[in-house]
């Protein structure tokens, strides 16, 4: 038994535009033209090559519609989409995330484990450095953590250090996340957070690709991929980044269409808040506080419980910026060494700081 979202297809159709998605050289704008000019995928799938060379589709392509593996490969993801939970999606039917559909090249087909309800449903996305200090490891927990608790499902790439903290502070709240592949969904990527991406399904979450279902980890996915995340999205923000990091990419797609962007401000000595500093300086949201999101995405939350904000402490608005060691704290504030250490101590045992390897670094939260 097909899945709801995919039984509104006849299963010779399905089949076709499965077969169709897996054809060599078959983007997004090319599966949905065939589509189109003959009418459906079994009928672009039966048509001469002459018609399709017409089209300017190559040679390839073409000899590629009667090969085994593109056949096998269907009849693969036909079996996948029998088993509870897991559904494909179609830019053209039911259920297809409304706000992706927006978007100029939005994937013709979405392969889901978990809930496709939750695509739909208002998101935040929260991308950063795959290897991020451990303040930026705070801070997006706790935006996350917030942003969920206001209604909104945190987005997100499943990669190693900001994915990775931003979805499981989600789920520690009982919040809605949804991963986005740039791989296969039975090609999971990275090995590291694959308990991360079960908890994430077996809590009534979500883990979506574009890609078919046994594609691998290839280099050129990933930035690819990185517009169905702020796609999907209301609004993406940047946590950390270096000028080099893929988040930017997911940035400057978001304002192409025309998310909001927003980016965390880090020290000017710090090579990873060099990306956040250059979104600012390209029109993105400077943000210090989860308020701010919420001000400017006002209408779409379920807003929780107002929080007193307390002002910030004078050392954590100088560690909020960078690590410190204790003696630049003193430098830097004109106090004594004794009176920062006292202060440090109350604001160790609140959680509210920590010290590694001898420097003193901002816990959010």
């Amino acid at each position: 038994m097909l899945n709801d979202h995919s039984s509104s297809c006849a299963p010779a159709e399905l089949e076709a535009r499965l077969r169709l998605h897996r054809l060599p050289e078959t983007g997004l704008r090319r599966f949905r033209t065939l589509v189109q000019a003959f009418g459906s995928a079994s009928s672009a799938l039966s048509a001469p090559g002459s018609a399709w060379r017409a089209l300017g589709v190559g040679q390839a392509t073409i000899d590629a519609r009667r090969s085994p593996e593109v056949r096998d490969g269907a009849l693969a993801a036909m079996a996948w989409l029998e088993r509870p939970g897991q559904h494909l999606l179609m830019w053209d039917g039911a259920g297809y995330p409304a706000l992706l559909n927006e978007i100029d090249d939005a994937p013709p087909l979405l392969f889901v484990a978990g809930d496709p309800a939750l695509l739909d449903r208002p998101q935040v996305a929260i991308v950063g450095s795959r290897r991020a200090t451990p303040p930026a490891l705070d801070t997006a927990r706790a935006f996350s953590r917030y942003l969920a608790q206001a209604g909104f499902t945190i987005t997100s790439g499943l990669a190693l250090g900001i994915d990775g903290a931003a979805h499981r502070a989600a789920l520690e709240v009982g919040g809605g996340t949804i991963g986005v592949l740039g791989t296969g969904l039975q090609k999971f990527y990275p090995q590291r957070h694959r308990d991360l991406a079960r908890m994430m399904i077996d809590s009534g979450n979500a883990l979506v690709s574009e890609y078919p279902l046994d594609a691998g980890p290839l280099p050129g996915n990933f930035p690819r991929r990185n517009r169905i995340i702020s796609g999907l999205s209301l609004g993406v923000l940047v946590v950390e980044a270096s000028l080099a990091s893929g988040s930017l990419i997911t940035a400057r797609l978001a304002a192409e269409q025309g998310r909001e962007v927003y980016a965390i401000p880090g020290s000017i000595h710090h090579p990873a808040a060099k990306g956040c500093h250059q979104l600012i300086r390209d029109g993105a949201l400077l943000v210090e506080s989860v308020d701010q999101i919420l001000e400017s995405l006002r209408g779409w939350q379920n807003l929780p419980p107002a929080v007193v904000q307390k002002p910030l402490h004078p050392l954590l608005a100088l560690l909020h910026a960078a690590p410190q060691t204790s003696e630049n704290l003193a430098h830097f504030t004109e106090q004594s060494l004794a009176e920062v250490l006292a202060q440090l101590t109350e604001l160790e045992l609140e959680g509210r700081v920590s010290n590694v390897g001898g420097r003193w670094f901002a816990r959010a939260g």
